[in-house]
């Protein structure tokens, strides 16, 4: 093995991705397979997950294991900690990636959005992370510690919502979340993390991002000029969990090809 396979490995670990059917979730889980771990994809849309399991198994490296999982209530968080802990005794990876938007203009924005998109978003987020602390105690070590990377978003970190309110809120209590953990879980040897996306190619993103023509139109709004693309989600994912990112806790990591230094004020410059 080479410096660089060492040092980005994840050979070996074992990881569990919630949401990981499509999208941001199924980018990572590739990228876990590919790099030779054991990777368990859950979502509510359990038969999907088998389906997308056996397509990854199909790749070789690690091995990948698909089935149901809600995160959306307390009765399903407790569902899925409980399958997580029958299948292995250690969690070397939990992706927090299951999310929700609810998008509708201001005055007619609903009640029910708010709860419905926190449940999923936050609170089942940080009661699975909860359910499943004794089994990332049971992965992490000083040299290697166990790893959480929770989804937040560039709309997170910006003051934007396009209609969608409650995801917009959700996202920065993700990421201040994702700080108060990191700091509470350094001294157990977990490291936790944040992706801050800005616009990929998934279901919640497909009414502006399911052609090739759509997708170029967003892009241009962003700085680097595209959406991002699985590699961009892989790098990333195999950075943080492998040896290279073991020492980076409390991280926001802005994988949003500028958008999140993007502004538009100008104060003194051609003033004239």
């Amino acid at each position: 093995m080479t410096y660089i396979e060492d040092l980005f490995s994840v050979a070996g670990k074992t990881a569990l991705i919630t949401g990981a059917a499509s999208g941001i979730g199924l980018m990572a889980a590739e990228a876990l397979v590919r790099g030779g771990a054991n990777v368990m994809i859950a979502s509510r849309r359990g038969a999907e997950c088998e389906k997308i399991a056996a397509e990854l198994n199909a790749l070789g490296g690690g091995k990948a294991d698909g089935f149901a999982g809600d995160v959306s209530s307390e009765a399903g968080v407790t569902a899925l900690a409980a399958e997580v802990k029958a299948r292995t005794t250690k969690l070397d990876i939990l992706i927090n990636n299951a999310g929700l938007s609810w998008g509708e203009a201001l005055d007619k924005f609903p009640y029910k959005a708010w709860s419905r998109v926190l449940d999923v978003n936050v609170t089942g987020l940080f009661h699975l992370t909860r359910d499943l602390l004794p089994l990332l105690d049971a992965a992490g070590s000083r040299a290697d510690p166990a790893r959480i990377i929770n989804l937040g978003s560039v709309m997170g970190t910006q003051p934007i919502a396009d209609g969608a309110y409650s995801y917009t809120a959700s996202k920065a209590a993700v990421h201040h979340l994702t700080k108060t953990l990191a700091g509470e879980l350094a001294g157990r040897h977990i490291t936790v993390n944040a992706f801050a996306p800005g616009p990929f190619q998934s279901r919640m993103t497909a009414f502006a991002t399911d052609t090739d023509e759509k997708a170029a139109k967003v892009g241009r709004r962003v700085p680097i000029g595209r959406i991002g693309q699985p590699d961009d989600i892989a790098g990333a994912t195999l950075y943080l969990c492998s040896r290279a990112g073991s020492y980076v806790t409390g991280a926001i990591l802005p994988l949003d090809g500028g958008q999140s230094v993007q502004h538009g004020m100008s104060l003194f410059k051609d003033l004239d």
